[in-house]
């Protein structure tokens, strides 16, 4: 998931003004490192950038940037795909080659790995697997042994992050981000950023266009962040819109139950999967699949209703006694574990609770309204109760005059509800926002949706706005 994931603000490293570029770096663009997940057509290039931007002069750290299109064409489009910590180094090709002639032609794609990521300069929390086991227990405790235990795997994740990288956690955030970019932009020659980021790209953005106006270009943000609650309190924004997708999961598979026999009703195939989930807890499939393992599965569908046919037909397999289909599934979301990158900058953008009372208390509290999904996320960014680097003073989103962007976004988005683009549009005033029916996260380009589609790219060529917010049809359901 992405993570949505404080009583004690502990002091950072306090972000100086950013350094004066003196000239654009030379970029020496070839292929791509080996094992990274760039596809061909791709090149890529390094960057050295200050670790501390506060000491431009001090440690420099390596992004690995890559570009798609023409590198002469008349401008530079930067991308993040969100996370945060997502490798961003395949995604240049993937937009690139999803832009319609026209717009491809006006803009090469550039994308990158943001610092402590992938094939920049990364963090590491070391083997984990000893940590993170399957079956996992349910991610609802029954009992405070439970909770303390997972409690215990949160603390051990956190102190082995700080046992390995240490020395770079404290700069794994948001801001630095932000001021890498800005050097990315310069070293293309750029007096203006034009950006295209989603999910977490649009705090990337937001934050990038708070510290950097004057240079900030074209601007498209995509299922946006709230920039208004910090990361522990969104998480409490995400329970109810997943558990509100869920149903709409549930109400599509209802109506075929000719293809999946789950159930002829939503609440007929909410039985059937509270079933699954039951006998899971109790006889993980194959010793490795239990109801925590079903929950991640269903969570990760959330995203985008096009995987709902294959997550209903590996129910549907096993409730008829196949689970090969079920444990293709869980075992391929296992392999992620414990993502260090997404860790380190969730854990020190924003201040979190130290006291677990508190996290007990608003976990609770939301799960009779998300009982699928509350403890899911809590769990899934309880090692920011225990983490060891400081937490960095927050860049307040709009607290500038910005030039206007413009905001797309689905209605039932669950990562990043609705809520969150109406108050980045207060942010950063004077931008549009065009929200699309149905709640399939990351709409521009990527969701067969020519409505959006044609705000992006219209945007992208004229730089104009639409002249006011506006509505666009959900994609058609698969």
């Amino acid at each position: 998931m992405t993570a949505a994931l404080g009583l004690v603000a502990l002091a950072g490293p306090q972000a100086a003004p950013a350094a004066p570029v003196t000239g654009p770096a030379a970029l020496h663009w070839s292929t791509c490192p080996a094992g990274s997940d760039a596809p061909r057509g791709t090149y890529c290039a390094t960057l050295k950038v200050p670790l501390d931007h506060a000491r431009p002069n001090g440690r420099q750290i390596k992004l690995t940037l890559s570009m798609a299109g023409d590198l002469h064409a008349p401008r530079t489009l930067v991308v993040n795909p969100g996370g945060p910590g997502e490798p961003g180094i395949g995604t240049a090709k993937l937009v690139w080659s999803s832009l319609p002639e026209d717009v491809g032609s006006a803009y090469n794609v550039v994308s990158f790995d943001p610092r402590g990521v992938g094939a920049s300069t990364p963090v590491s929390c070391g083997d984990t697997s000893k940590l993170i086991k399957h079956p996992a227990a349910p991610y609802a405790p029954a009992t405070a042994a439970q909770e303390q235990a997972r409690r215990t795997v949160a603390r051990e994740v956190a102190e082995q992050c700080s046992t390995h990288v240490k020395d770079l956690l404290p700069y794994i955030t948001t801001e630095n981000a932000a001021r890498d970019m800005d050097r990315i932009r310069a070293a293309f020659h750029r007096d203006k950023l034009d950006y295209l980021g989603y999910s977490y790209g649009t705090r990337l953005g937001a934050t990038y266009a708070t510290l950097f106006p004057g240079h900030t270009g074209r601007m498209i943000l995509d299922s946006v962040v709230d920039p208004a609650v910090t990361t522990y309190g969104s998480q409490y924004e995400q329970d109810p819109a997943l558990q509100h997708r869920a149903g709409q999961f549930f109400a599509w598979a209802a109506e075929k139950d000719a293809t999946y026999h789950l159930g002829g009703s939503q609440a007929k195939v909410s039985a059937a999967w509270d079933a699954v989930r039951t006998k899971l807890a109790a006889h993980p499939a194959a010793g490795r699949a239990g109801s925590a393992e079903l929950d991640d599965l269903l969570a990760s569908a959330m995203y985008t209703d096009q995987v709902w046919g294959d997550v209903a037909q590996a129910v549907s397999d096993y409730r008829r006694g196949n689970a090969s289909t079920l444990l293709g599934a869980t075992d391929q979301l296992a392999l992620g574990g414990v993502d260090p990158a997404q860790l380190a900058y969730n854990c020190a953008d924003d201040a979190w609770p130290r006291d677990w009372a508190t996290w007990h208390r608003d976990t609770a509290a939301a799960a009779p309204k998300a009982p699928l999904f509350a403890w899911l996320n809590t769990w899934y960014s309880a090692p920011c109760a225990y983490w060891k680097a400081p937490t960095a003073k927050p860049v307040k989103i709009g607290s500038v005059k910005v030039p206007p962007v413009l905001l797309l976004q689905a209605k039932d988005d669950p990562a990043t509800p609705v809520v969150g683009a109406r108050r980045m549009q207060q942010a950063l005033s004077g931008s549009r926002l065009v929200v699309a029916g149905g709640g399939n996260h990351g709409q521009y380009l990527f969701d067969g949706n020519t409505c959006m589609d044609r705000a992006g790219n219209g945007y992208l060529l004229t730089g104009k706005l639409p002249a006011e917010n506006a509505t666009c049809p959900a994609s058609p359901a698969p």
